[in-house]
């Protein structure tokens, strides 16, 4: 089991193609990815304001999830997150959930609204997406292209070539990783 852990903020798991990537990454064992219901709560709330998914498809996601990555939920946070201090107090859960849970990071676009001086008492660090997903290819190639290439081959409604897989990834604000990932073209 891997021992770097992350909490995923709810912006990075609303848009389905970042979402099925993180996910599908956490599945390699490289870290250990958590979140909580209210994470949940917030980025499903999102995409059913959106009006594109079913509440029903929605909670089938959420349980899949849940399912499938390894000790995602996190639980018993709840009394931490009046104690502390951020910009928006809204995003005192996430940082709770990452004081419960000994993450090593948050991982979210929001990096301003997590400040190194909230952190860094409790040793965790912001990520942004794009970071995170650059370092793990870059620690572990084969692996994660495996992974990004299963979710590639997944997209059949229509085929996606890789070009276009690309340029997904790339309108999800990942141009680091997608510049990184063409290195390993022949692999996804």
């Amino acid at each position: 089991m891997a021992r770097f852990s992350v909490i995923y903020d709810a912006c990075v798991l609303y848009p389905a193609p970042l979402r099925d990537c993180l996910l599908r990454l956490a599945l390699t064992d490289l870290f250990t990815a958590r979140w909580t219901d209210q994470i949940h709560d917030e980025w499903s709330g999102a995409l059913l304001k959106e009006g594109t998914i079913t509440k029903e498809k929605l909670i089938a996601v959420r349980d899949l999830m849940d399912a499938h990555v390894r000790d995602a939920k996190v639980t018993g946070y709840e009394s931490l997150i009046e104690g502390l201090q951020l910009p928006d107090p809204h995003d005192r859960h996430v940082l709770a959930a990452a004081i419960r849970c000994n993450a090593d990071a948050i991982v979210t676009f929001n990096l301003k609204d997590f400040p190194e001086t909230a952190l860094a008492p409790y040793g965790i660090d912001v990520i942004h997406p794009d970071d995170f997903i650059y370092y793990q290819v870059d620690m572990a190639p084969a692996r994660c292209c495996e992974a990004l290439r299963n979710q590639r081959l997944a997209l059949r409604n229509p085929p996606f070539s890789v070009d276009e897989f690309l340029s997904v990834l790339q309108k999800q604000q990942l141009p680091q990783t997608v510049s990184r990932l063409r290195e390993f073209r022949e692999f996804l």
